[in-house]
């Protein structure tokens, strides 16, 4: 019976420990330039840390996910309690060891301890009138635990059968290369924290440009999205020049993807881990829209949704860790200018993303789950607008059949269009200015018009611009006369024909075809970031 335990726990590892594989780039470079001017302190970050600088330190033994580490950081950063604060950190005792836990590995999972102690060495390891030298060593030599060259890809105790998580990897391993690296160069030239003797830094540089060419496994993760970000900003912040230009390589991608695939910072990807965060509910304060909300702070972004509930902890390591935004990140995230249709791969048995955007809306994708091994949360397609939305009632949305999410094939999504096997469900603060007995007409601003029809086991939501409800009412029932044929087809008014298949097998792109030309379905061969800007 035991070894029947340890087998499923085993299998269950190997569902979602698996490395991204290389996949063309596609079409569309990922931005890094920052020439604007930024802040060096912004009123929203300098909140953010007094709210954790005010919270009470509850967990002296460091394990697993304890939020102590972050406290700490607050309080220092803001030179608070010093003489106690210092104190407590040379109280606190290890009571964890690295890697994903599991059976064989109780107590695992002090990597997301080890990540933000590691941010307070580098952070304020040099300025002994706020970490003391004594708590310094301490913390270096004591509750920073990860050293040496023993680069560990796999799972503890898998007989190296298992790959190590991404967010696992970059927290433990990159934890180990700082340690290295402070210890070099504060004096200590042993070969044993020599990165570059020892192996490390090929290694590090090695995991990063895995990810930098195969995109990430764990991609749009919850929780696991902002373990790896804080994993990446240490290596950004901290590590040599070649590390910290790959790690800020790799922070750029995700949040140009992110850039890509949000609207105003409402953000509701498919996403790969947790199926029991499928249920939640809220599309603007994920845990990638809270690092984005302090960084755009600094970029003195005005109007946005400063809400972090549910993940303020991330808040605060942006607003604590130097890496900011590209430029063309933070416009994107405001200003779609004329608009965009994106497709990004996930690679084999992976599920896409896929936006369509306009001057005023973003269509958004839910993707597909590929069978319970992959792990893969499929969402409803969403329609973001110019408004204050804050969770999925708040937009359009269609998804099906059914509310199972493991069957639904939601990647049906083009240029202003989307489909799938449920029927619209319309927010209800919007009505109709528009209605006959096939399509209901919404409006969102003055110049834009959502065409929706809705069935039990369909639904379509059309995006015009330009036109007058009773104008495109006519113009629809003129194109689209008979109604049976929508599920299959739809044809623009003096526009292109579209063919799709909202029950199209979870490994194929619902759309077909576009004005006669097939579509390449196969979105396991789609490359990283593919598509065109208007």
């Amino acid at each position: 019976m035991k070894t029947i335990f340890l087998l499923i726990g085993l299998s269950g590892l190997l569902a979602c420990n698996r490395p991204a594989q290389p996949m063309a780039a596609g079409n569309i470079a990922v931005p890094h330039e920052s020439v604007t001017k930024l802040a060096a302190h912004a009123a929203f970050t300098d909140s953010v840390i007094l709210q954790w600088a005010d919270k009470k330190i509850i967990d002296a033994k460091l394990s697993s996910k304890g939020n102590s580490p972050r406290i700490l950081l607050a309080k220092l950063l803001l030179k608070r309690e010093l003489d106690e604060t210092n104190k407590k950190i040379r109280q606190m005792q290890v009571r964890g060891v690295t890697g994903s836990a599991w059976a064989l590995n109780k107590k695992g999972d002090y990597d997301f301890t080890l990540t933000p102690l590691t941010s307070i060495l580098f952070l304020l390891g040099d300025q002994p009138d706020i970490l003391y030298p004594e708590t310094k060593d301490y913390l270096l030599h004591t509750l920073l635990t990860a050293d040496g060259n023993k680069f560990r890809s796999a799972v503890p105790n898998t007989f190296g059968l298992v790959t190590e998580t991404e967010n696992h990897l970059l927290m433990t391993e990159g934890s180990r290369y700082l340690k290295n690296h402070w210890m070099m160069t504060h004096g200590n030239h042993e070969p044993y924290y020599n990165n570059v003797q020892n192996g490390m830094e090929d290694k590090i540089l090695a995991l990063l440009g895995t990810i930098k060419k195969g995109g990430l496994y764990e991609f749009n993760s919850l929780p696991y999205i902002a373990y790896t970000i804080s994993a990446l900003l240490n290596l950004e912040g901290f590590g040599s020049e070649k590390v910290r230009k790959e790690a800020r390589n790799v922070l750029d991608y995700i949040n140009w993807t992110y850039a890509i695939g949000s609207y105003q910072l409402k953000h509701y990807p498919p996403m790969r881990r947790r199926y029991d965060k499928q249920t939640i509910q809220q599309i603007t304060t994920g845990y990638q829209s809270v690092f984005m909300k302090s960084w755009l702070a600094f970029a003195n972004a005005t109007g946005y949704n400063k809400d972090i509930r549910h993940a303020e902890v991330h808040a605060l390591t942006g607003a604590a860790m130097p890496y900011r935004l590209a430029d063309k990140v933070t416009e994107l995230i405001f200003n779609k200018g004329n608009g965009y249709f994106i497709k990004m791969g996930h690679g084999k048995k992976g599920c896409p993303e896929i936006y369509s955007a306009g001057k005023n809306f973003l269509l958004s994708a839910g993707g597909a789950n590929r069978g319970k091994n992959s792990m893969i949360v499929a969402r409803p397609i969403c329609l973001f607008l110019q408004d204050d939305a804050e969770d999925l009632a708040s937009v359009f949305h269609i998804a099906g059949p059914g509310k199972d999410f493991m069957v639904w094939n939601n990647t049906g999504v083009y240029k202003n269009f989307a489909c799938a096997a449920g029927p619209v469900q319309v927010p209800s603060a919007f009505t109709p200015v528009g209605k006959n007995e096939i399509w209901s007409v919404y409006t969102s601003t003055s110049n834009m018009l959502m065409a929706v029809h809705s069935e039990n086991e369909f639904g379509m939501v059309v995006i015009f611009e330009n036109i007058e409800a009773a104008a495109l009412l006519t113009q629809l029932m003129q194109a689209n006369p008979d109604v049976a044929l929508l599920k299959k087809s739809f044809q623009f008014p003096a526009g292109n024909k579209l063919t799709y298949d909202v029950k199209a097998p979870k490994n194929k792109w619902v759309i077909i075809s576009d004005n006669g030309q097939m579509l390449n379905r196969n979105f396991d061969e789609w490359p990283l970031i593919d598509g065109d800007f208007n």
